[in-house]
């Protein structure tokens, strides 16, 4: 089973068990309308939450979970990940796709000839980065829209048509 972060539980609010979550997401609203998460410092070793109450407030998600009721539960959730599984994500507008989508996608060159393959996409402070499999060498190209033309999901390419300028 493929789980995907969505949030970090950061600390209690109050003495009731209500948590502060950083949402990684940009879907934050449905903070407000999921009613259960998978929830655990990895991905490997969860435990199911369920949602009794949410709201959202300056950028960070307030939650209330089923059986945590108290100041010392809600601190026993601090540091976890909320994690959901891949049918429960939001469907993407048309032109976005999510950055898991994207590994295994070819890479063609301004001819539209095969350059490489996506192996890995690493998150910068600017913008994220596709790492591209090419020739057993790895090409780092930047993904703006200066570098990448078009990306087509349905046939799982994507046009970089300045690519032999990373070479």
């Amino acid at each position: 089973m493929d789980l995907f972060l969505t949030g970090t539980i950061l600390k209690p609010k109050g003495l009731k068990g209500e948590v502060k979550v950083l949402p990684v997401t940009d879907f934050p609203e449905l903070f407000l309308s999921r009613k259960s998460y998978l929830a655990g410092k990895s991905d490997a070793s969860v435990m199911p939450l369920n949602v009794l109450k949410a709201s959202l407030s300056k950028g960070f998600a307030w939650l209330f979970f089923e059986g945590v009721d108290t100041l010392e539960k809600a601190e026993k959730l601090s540091g976890m990940h909320l994690f959901v599984e891949e049918k429960e994500l939001a469907r993407q507008p048309t032109g976005r796709a999510y950055l898991h989508e994207l590994i295994g996608m070819k890479v063609l060159d301004g001819n539209r000839y095969e350059a490489g393959v996506i192996s890995d996409i690493l998150k910068m402070p600017a913008h994220e980065v596709y790492e591209v499999q090419a020739n057993g060498r790895k090409i780092l190209i930047p993904a703006v829209e200066e570098f990448v033309e078009e990306i087509d999901m349905a046939g799982r390419y994507m046009v970089v048509p300045r690519f032999d300028e990373f070479l």
